[in-house]
């Protein structure tokens, strides 16, 4: 028997006999998903002074929006971040912004977990702003290193901004460099940095930082190949992670490679031999001279002047870059350049035209509707 034919019996026997707990009362057919009675409220957008007022008195609903701002693509809300920064831009300055990068697998959100508690316990305010990598292909991110930082989560002196490094690394630069701006006019003396791995963007984050921390694992093959020297030359600390159980060996040999690898690099502008430590955030052994060894080098430059010099230099530097940036944009979106971009580009893979050509044509055409 079907259970068509036995709805039908059911509803036959339920018809003659009205006191059986067959009757069951029939329901209203096409319903709406969504109740059709629902009204979403608009919620009201803050003004320039609500901002400021908010992230200098260290709210972090409100400090999280002006990010929002400061990284969306809407030209209005560019306009709008632009007037919120300038106006936090006296009361920032005042933290120690520390970069860090690694391998793959290095546990980087592990090791700023476990530094993150040791850091608030010595009553200091951290941010932590995580670059996570956009994929290529649908251009979205995960940003699941908050998830990955628990214990600190929901830490009142903590905040942690994931933001996608969206392809760009122009973009990272000045977003993230204006996020330092806002975090520091909220009151977070501390930020940390965490880079997307090896690779160019370390660069970017390199000259937005006071300190370049650089994580690495030990018995991971040849430990002197296991980073490019650019890298090696730009770090400030190097960190052996995961110094733990079995592994404790592996990574006092790597420390000790390490050491030996530095001390063949000239030493660096600042006037600081870059040193190497061990450390677990699993077991947290080696943490507080990880966090020592940072104390004394700032203290080191700051004594020699270079501290300053450096944050003047990565202003400077900042101008410049944004000055790039806004060229790019208007050169991309400039009516004229639109469509000629696009004959350009099938002639240049007709190989009608070199592509040396075809950029030369370009800019020409753009400087002269300049003028």
């Amino acid at each position: 028997m079907s259970f068509t034919k036995i709805n039908h019996y059911e509803k036959e026997y339920a018809d003659t006999h009205h006191e059986c707990a067959l009757t069951v009362t029939e329901g209203v057919e096409n319903q709406p998903v969504v109740n059709p009675y629902f009204v979403r409220k608009k919620k009201r957008a803050l003004t320039t002074e609500e901002y400021v007022e908010g992230i200098l008195q260290g709210n972090i609903t409100t400090l999280s929006q002006a990010i929002t701002l400061v990284e969306s693509s809407n030209p209005d809300h560019y306009a709008q971040a632009q007037e919120i920064i300038e106006k936090c831009l006296p009361h920032a300055g005042k933290s120690v912004r520390i970069g860090i990068t690694g391998v793959p697998g290095a546990g980087k959100s592990t090791f700023i977990e476990a530094v993150g508690n040791m850091v608030t316990s010595l009553k200091h305010k951290l941010a932590v702003l995580a670059i996570d990598p956009s994929s290529e292909r649908s251009g979205g991110s995960i940003l699941g290193d908050k998830t990955r930082m628990e214990s600190i989560s929901s830490n009142p002196k903590v905040f942690i901004r994931p933001s996608p490094s969206a392809g760009s690394l122009g973009g990272v630069a000045r977003k993230t460099r204006e996020t330092i701006i806002l975090c520091e006019a909220a009151g977070f003396d501390v930020i940390f940095i965490e880079t997307v791995g090896v690779g160019q963007s370390e660069t970017a984050v390199h000259s937005m930082v006071d300190m370049f921390m650089m994580l690495q694992i030990s018995g991971a093959g040849d430990e002197l190949q296991g980073i490019k020297r650019g890298i090696m030359e730009m770090a400030d600390m190097m960190v052996i992670t995961k110094a733990d159980g079995e592994n404790i060996h592996k990574a006092e040999l790597a420390k000790t490679q390490y050491q030996g690898a530095l001390r063949l690099f000239p030493v660096p502008e600042s006037g600081w031999r870059p040193k190497v430590y061990t450390c677990s955030a699993y077991t947290k052994t080696g943490l507080e001279e990880v966090w020592k060894g940072v104390e004394e080098f700032l203290d080191f430059i700051q004594a020699n002047g270079y501290f300053t010099h450096n944050r003047n230099r990565q202003n400077k530097y900042w101008m410049y870059e944004t000055i790039d940036e806004v060229l790019k944009n208007s050169f991309y979106h400039n009516p004229q350049i639109e469509p000629r971009i696009t004959e350009l580009e099938q002639k240049v893979l007709d190989a009608k035209v070199s592509s040396f050509v075809a950029a030369h044509e370009l800019l020409e055409l753009y400087f002269k509707n300049k003028n």
